[in-house]
């Protein structure tokens, strides 16, 4: 497949998951990024733009790094790489365009003293996102996969305007936000009902605890191998339902536990520590077994 270089063929591979050694090369093979001399030159300019300006957006990066990978036992040692993607990331304008399909527009600031003009409104940060809590955690899994900044780069910035995005913008597109926790609320409903309703009945909403997983796509929450197998899939299948579909699956997975819980905490102390599930066979049996 790498050989071919056939994009469509790697996109069907890896639906069955892939070696740890390929998956760097077959991922930028799906994502189309090739890193060309013109591509490093790009990434260039943009750490001159980090240097040169500051933005206001720094803060909160440098904030959410601290508070999110830097407390974490996989992500820690990927601090630096972080900034690089993500402060490069807050500068670049191409980003912009993927607000042509989607649902968001980005915030607009005015240059100073022209308050109100129109004529002098700019987008502000200049790739139109402002970065929330857990956002390093997108770029965070990549960094064991690239060791080249420029094209960790180039493969978080694929990765956002193709996925992320969906996940904290409100659309009615069936990989959107919205979409997966329609999704994951009526698999449980329609798999695990007593559980469903008991959750309701003790003030728990299932969605409540199950949201922070999707909108990260359950980076920081799953082991890293885990994850990157995961993340294999909404890569093949070229969508984020699966995130809905793991999200049920562990309630699935400790029903019995949840049954006996009495209130919210004690729900969420029961689904705290995610970092020994195993992705493949929690999906397996949640999707293929076969009630008795």
């Amino acid at each position: 497949v790498l050989a071919e270089q056939d994009s469509a063929a790697a996109q069907q591979y890896v639906r069955q998951g892939c070696p740890t050694a390929l998956r760097a090369d077959l991922w930028a093979l799906i994502l189309n990024i090739s890193n060309q001399p013109e591509d490093i030159l790009y990434y260039e300019q943009l750490k001159s733009n980090v240097i040169q300006h500051d933005l206001l957006v720094d803060s909160l990066i440098y904030k959410d790094v601290k508070l999110t990978a830097s407390n974490d036992d996989y992500y820690f040692v990927f601090e630096d790489y972080l900034y690089q993607v993500l402060l490069c990331f807050s500068r670049d304008t191409s980003v912009l365009e993927h607000f042509t399909y989607s649902s968001a527009t980005p915030p607009k600031s005015y240059i100073r003293g022209k308050l109100g003009m129109e004529e002098y409104a700019v987008f502000y940060p200049p790739n139109g996102v402002i970065p929330f809590h857990g956002f390093s955690m997108y770029v965070a899994p990549l960094c064991f996969l690239y060791h080249e900044p420029s094209k960790l780069y180039q493969i978080f910035r694929e990765m956002y305007v193709r996925f992320f995005f969906r996940l904290h913008s409100i659309s009615s597109h069936p990989s959107g936000i919205v979409s997966l926790c329609l999704l994951f609320e009526t698999l449980l409903q329609t798999h695990l009902p007593q559980l469903f309703y008991h959750l309701r009945e003790i003030g728990a909403q299932p969605l409540r605890i199950s949201f922070k997983w999707m909108v990260r796509a359950f980076s920081g929450y799953l082991a890293t191998d885990q994850l990157l197998l995961l993340w294999d899939r909404i890569l093949g299948y070229n969508s984020l339902e699966i995130l809905a579909v793991l999200a049920a699956a562990v309630f699935a997975f400790r029903a019995v536990n949840l049954m006996e819980v009495t209130s919210l905490a004690a729900a969420e102390a029961v689904l705290a520590d995610l970092s020994t599930l195993k992705v493949m066979p929690l999906l397996q049996i949640f999707l293929f077994a076969t009630v008795t």
